[in-house]
């Protein structure tokens, strides 16, 4: 298998399409059988998606809303977000039988696969998302305890509303649901985080959500004294989301990481190349961009694989790898978001890809 088509986009057919809610969509995918192997994933993960809109590359990363093991279909759901290029695209340009190209699932917000401590989601708005694959593979797989505090606007936004109730009466004591509605009950206070603790004091934690949500989440839990280890957190970034990762120790460094001796950088990109006088403490794509060019990149986090690229000339390590494996790396592919030059000439190709 070429890293090339390890990493690559592969392009999936949309087989069907569910209204949530009136902001709200999921895109369920047909797998090739020659891609099953490949777009095989754990709850929790995401995708990233690459489209063309008005000549321009974007790319986001959608969490997948299916669990394996429980849906046949891979899929994921995304909310139109104001002003969000890729959301309001997909939703007003796709359409059953369209094709979108999908890199392969990807991330770590993902529960253990020997943990059978409960399971307790924080969750606001489409942060759900990723937390609905969690517990349904959960409660699917495992004897585990289930328990979701989803905040939203109002009744009318409440995502899998009808899926979480039908979980709800199928396992009726294992799962437990509380709906916060903020034109009922007013924004989110620490007091309703601990209340939902109460009586899982082991659990494991997932948040997701919009930033102060998350924030507010997070703070009471440290307050209420919960190990910062039992956490799981999932950011959102623009359009789409990227999980907050333990970063992997740094690949190929020694006590010398991104010397700072670096004088150039090569940047070869869609054929162009590009000569940049580095500054120290950039990484690749920093530098990239530092310079007007628009490299491929997503989570920025060292997770997708989606900004990857080959040094061909010099030394480049990385701060994160959670995406390559040892033998790519040996062979100089690198995440350029995580990327630091080393060496005093440094030269890395996009195009390979």
């Amino acid at each position: 298998m070429s890293v090339v088509w390890e990493h690559g986009f592969h392009p999936l057919r949309v087989r069907q399409i569910v209204q949530e809610t009136v902001d709200t969509r999921t895109y369920v995918f047909v797998i090739p059988d020659d891609l099953r192997d490949l777009f095989t994933y754990r709850p929790g993960q995401y995708c990233t998606v690459r489209v063309r809109i008005e000549g321009d590359e974007v790319l986001r990363c959608y969490s997948m809303s299916s669990a394996p093991t429980v849906d046949a279909d891979l899929a994921v759901t995304v909310k139109r977000v104001p002003h969000g290029i890729m959301s309001n695209w997909l939703h007003d340009h796709v359409s059953v039988g369209d094709t979108l190209e999908l890199l392969k699932p990807a991330g770590t917000f993902c529960p253990a696969d020997t943990d059978d401590a409960p399971i307790v989601g924080f969750c606001g708005g489409s942060g759900v998302t990723p937390v609905f694959s969690i517990l349904k593979h959960a409660l699917v797989t495992t004897p585990q305890l289930v328990k979701l505090f989803v905040a939203h606007r109002d009744r009318d936004s409440i995502i899998f509303h009808n899926e979480l109730e039908r979980l709800r009466t199928q396992y009726p004591d294992r799962f437990t649901v509380q709906y916060h509605l903020d034109d009922v009950a007013g924004y989110v206070d620490p007091a309703a985080v601990r209340s939902t603790m109460e009586g899982t004091d082991t659990a494991k934690i997932f948040i997701c959500g919009p930033t102060p949500f998350m924030n507010l989440v997070e703070s009471a839990l440290a307050g209420a004294g919960v190990d910062p280890g039992q956490i799981a957190i999932e950011r959102f970034v623009a359009g789409g989301v990227a999980p907050i990762a333990e970063p992997s120790p740094p690949v190929g460094a020694g006590p010398e990481l991104g010397d700072g001796l670096t004088e150039t950088l090569t940047i070869v990109l869609k054929g162009k190349k590009a000569v940049v006088t580095y500054t120290p403490g950039d990484t690749v794509l920093d530098a990239a961009r530092r310079v007007g060019l628009k490299p491929p990149f997503s989570c920025e986090l060292g997770n997708c694989a989606s900004c990857m690229a080959l040094v061909t000339s010099g030394v480049a390590t990385m701060r994160a790898n959670n995406a390559l494996t040892p033998d790519e790396v040996s062979e100089g592919w690198v995440l350029t978001c995580q990327a630091l030059p080393k060496g005093q000439t440094v030269r890395v190709e996009y195009e390979r890809l």
